[in-house]
């Protein structure tokens, strides 16, 4: 990686945006078919010389706003906008560090919740934190969401994939609703305050921009979630979820299991159950799976907020 990476991708990005990409004329002699730096600066709203300083490295510590400004006008892609940002980090020598006794979000599964979750099998059900980290879940939550991209990465989160992935808004057909829930949790969970949220905070606020940033903004309290949520699955067909949360004592982290809420919905949940053991091998489970004891329930308090 050279030393000015960030330089030369606002460069790059420029040249390769034509003046009618962002609605100015295209008439006049130039040397390529991109953007001058003057045009750049006034469609992004900052001065030919901040941009040239930014191109050249001799300034490599825009602010979000001035990232998220350009990355605006330069039209570009979630994914753009992402390594964008990356390249930012890297330029002003990455990401200063928690204060010290921060608690970080816990991320340990402990043994008697890997039981719970073999427990509520096949349902789907996942162990989140308080950033939306899917920490642990079971076959029933990878056959929901699994086919949708959620569990792509190596540690997958739900809020970054509803505002950050494409895929989420043909997932949820009440995007809309689904986003003021995600945003108002981890709001309420964390807070643009605590320091190990605060990576995640910056990170939407960049990529998904007012989508994410306007929610905040207009959340007063805690996240009022529906009481049923629509979930557009690839094979089994649009499914309508009611989701129960079981929050753990002695940790910030929940259980949401996602129950059927008609039957044509626990008809096609079994479906994709039946299809998954024949396809392994193994003994079918019908759905809906048997309730937890009550011992097994032990360490949990059932509440009725967003997964």
């Amino acid at each position: 990686m050279s030393e000015n990476e960030l330089g030369a991708y606002l460069r790059a990005r420029r040249e390769a945006t034509r003046p009618a990409d962002v609605g100015l004329p295209g008439g006049g002699r130039r040397r390529t078919p991109g953007l001058r730096r003057s045009e750049l600066a006034t469609v992004a709203g900052v001065s030919v010389e901040y941009l040239t300083r930014l191109e050249q490295g001799r300034d490599r510590n825009p602010s979000v706003a001035v990232l998220a400004s350009l990355a605006d006008a330069l039209r570009l892609t979630p994914q753009e906008r992402i390594y964008l940002r990356h390249l930012a980090k890297v330029a002003g020598g990455g990401i200063a560090l928690c204060p010290a006794g921060a608690q970080a979000p816990h991320s340990t599964v402990r043994p008697t919740v890997r039981a719970l979750l073999d427990r509520l099998e096949p349902a789907p059900a996942a162990l989140l934190n308080r950033l939306g980290d899917v920490l642990a879940h079971t076959t029933g939550f990878e056959r929901l969401h699994g086919p949708v991209g959620l569990l792509e990465h190596d540690v997958p989160n739900l809020t970054r994939f509803v505002f950050t992935d494409a895929r989420a808004r043909t997932a949820y057909p009440d995007w809309d609703r689904v986003a003021d829930e995600h945003a108002a949790t981890l709001k309420y969970e964390a807070g643009a305050d605590d320091p190990w949220a605060a990576e995640l905070f910056d990170e939407l606020s960049f990529v998904a921009g007012y989508a994410f940033t306007g929610r905040l903004a207009a959340t007063p309290g805690p996240p009022v979630p529906d009481d049923v949520q629509r979930f557009a699955h690839p094979e089994a067909g649009e499914l309508r979820l009611a989701r129960e949360q079981l929050d753990l004592t002695g940790s910030e982290q929940r259980i949401v299991v996602y129950l059927p809420a008609d039957a044509a919905t626990a008809a096609a949940l079994d479906q994709l159950t039946r299809g998954a053991v024949s396809g392994s091998g193994r003994r079918r489970s019908s759905w809906p799976a048997p309730s937890p004891p009550r011992s097994a329930r032990t360490p949990a308090t059932a509440s009725h907020h967003p997964g």
